[in-house]
């Protein structure tokens, strides 16, 4: 069932764990996959952490894995608008450390709130995720689109797994400023192809012999499906068997969890 399946694009939050508590079979699902050398890169719609921080994260988990396999939708964004805009260009910030710090290290200048109240302009107002999001933050990025700053979002993710369950995400944030405006933004995350061509390109895969793993029917499967890679749903994060049985998106294969992948993934490629 999976044996054509030699590298796996991996969600994480809702996959890898919930919060700060790890899924159980975590560090047996790598090992399973670095003993059927089964390639792997964590792809990410998170923007509030680096790949680094990532990596420190889980080692916490008991897991060993290297910043080269991390991609979140904050780097994503970075990259993609350095495609399109000079080092130096000045650029509005709404989110967390990780998303700052992968403006800063494309060269992009992080305008602040004051700056922008004082008469500042930006070429850019990036939004994500923020659990630190004031009503000033959130305005003065509104106030910039209105005066002529182009819109990016790092993803539209509405919520995000946590310990206690669902709780609101990027897409609420980025729906406060184009509610505010009446302007939509541009998502770099999933389910648009960027992340999913980095992804790719680091594994040095193609879609046919690569698999979205995701708990998100929205994006996480809809974006793989898109991209054409195999897609793989788990019920351990936001959706639902009903959902995934029921809606319009339908992805390839469906497990609780991981522990159960890890299972098949065995099963198919030591036949």
């Amino acid at each position: 069932m999976l044996s054509h399946i030699k590298n796996l694009i991996l969600d994480m939050d809702g996959v890898l764990w919930r919060g700060e508590t790890p899924m159980p079979g975590l560090v047996d699902f790598f090992a399973t996959m670095r003993r059927l050398n089964i390639g792997f890169a964590l792809a990410t719609n998170n923007a509030t952490k680096t790949a680094v921080m990532y990596t420190e994260k889980l080692a916490r988990f008991g897991v060993d894995v290297g910043p080269q396999h991390i991609i979140t939708s904050a780097e994503a964004t970075a990259a993609y608008l350095r495609e399109e805009y000079d080092v130096g260009t000045a650029v509005y910030v709404v989110g967390d450390a990780g998303l700052h710090e992968a403006m800063r290290a494309q060269g992009f200048d992080i305008v602040t709130p004051e700056e922008a109240k004082g008469g500042r302009e930006t070429a850019v107002v990036v939004a994500g995720f923020s659990r630190n999001a004031t009503y000033e933050i959130l305005a003065m990025g509104a106030h910039l689109i209105v005066r002529g700053a182009r819109f990016v979002g790092t993803n539209p993710d509405p919520s995000y797994p946590s310990e206690i369950g669902p709780l609101p995400g990027a897409g609420a944030i980025l729906a406060f400023i184009e509610t505010g405006t009446g302007i939509q933004p541009t998502i770099v995350g999933k389910p648009g192809p960027i992340m999913f061509q980095q992804a790719m390109r680091r594994l040095g895969s193609t879609p046919q012999n690569t698999a979205m793993v995701g708990d998100r029917l929205s994006t996480d499967i809809a974006g793989g499906n898109a991209a054409g890679l195999n897609t793989i749903l788990v019920l351990s994060g936001i959706t639902t068997r009903a959902e995934a049985e029921n809606g319009d998106i339908h992805p390839d294969f469906i497990f609780a969890n991981i522990t159960e992948l890890a299972e098949q993934l065995t099963m198919n490629n030591e036949q």
